[in-house]
């Protein structure tokens, strides 16, 4: 299960080093999956999964008939495409309805979280929200979105509800997804907001106010759902 999980994130990290560093440049098509996975030593179905993530946070743009391109970046945005990638899970459950169960869920989730997370934990989310920050001004979208789910993930395992935490492990893949899906649109000024948001929600949990940490996650997922133009 370890495996199965950090190949696919390894080789994404390897493939955006390529596009940081000019490797792979915008406009370039990537190699035939064969030949790339052969390339970087890895199977063609943690390639895929690679792909697919870049896809999202739009470092790679796929085209029907012809394959799967860098990205241009947009001017004055980010790195990434200025385009959302399409949604992954549509044959499951649209991106709505995923951000509509995020803010009961993560709401809630941070609600009973409040009281129990310990200092540790609590500097964890501080630095978590740091790295997001910094990974950010430097353009490392795949670490920026990991820290994001390394402070979300903090609070699910304080939560005091054993049956919510096993809920958000199984749409866990989907909640990832909608924390992906928006960067490719995130401007700065939405990323400072974002920020703030990470560190409204520690203070409140800091200060064990459990309806105020509610509040404030349940506002910071309202506002990313915003910014990939949804009003759940």
């Amino acid at each position: 299960m370890l495996n199965k999980t950090l190949v696919p994130q390894s080789v994404a990290r390897e493939i955006q080093a390529m596009i940081r560093n000019g490797t792979l440049k915008a406009g370039e098509k990537i190699p035939s999956q064969r030949g790339f996975s052969q390339t970087l030593g890895v199977s063609r179905a943690s390639l895929r999964e690679a792909l697919l993530t870049l896809e999202t946070l739009g470092l790679l743009k796929t085209e029907a008939g012809r394959g799967t391109f860098v990205a241009a970046a947009t001017e004055g945005a980010n790195g990434a495409s200025g385009h959302m990638a399409p949604w992954r899970y549509s044959d499951s459950y649209s991106v709505f309805d995923v951000f509509q169960t995020r803010i009961l869920l993560e709401g809630e989730i941070a609600r009973l979280s409040a009281g129990r997370l310990t200092q540790m934990q609590l500097d964890r989310m501080e630095a978590a929200t740091q790295t997001m920050e910094e990974c950010w001004a430097r353009q490392d979208l795949l670490s920026n979105v990991e820290a994001d789910l390394a402070f979300h993930g903090t609070i699910v395992s304080a939560c005091s509800n054993a049956m919510l935490k096993a809920l958000y492990q199984t749409v866990r893949d989907q909640v990832t997804e909608t924390q992906r899906q928006p960067i490719p649109i995130t401007d700065p000024e939405r990323m400072r907001h974002s920020i703030a948001e990470h560190r409204r929600i520690i203070a409140a949990l800091r200060n064990n106010d459990a309806a105020a940490a509610r509040s404030e996650m349940e506002t910071h997922i309202r506002n990313t759902a915003r910014c990939a133009g949804l009003s759940p």
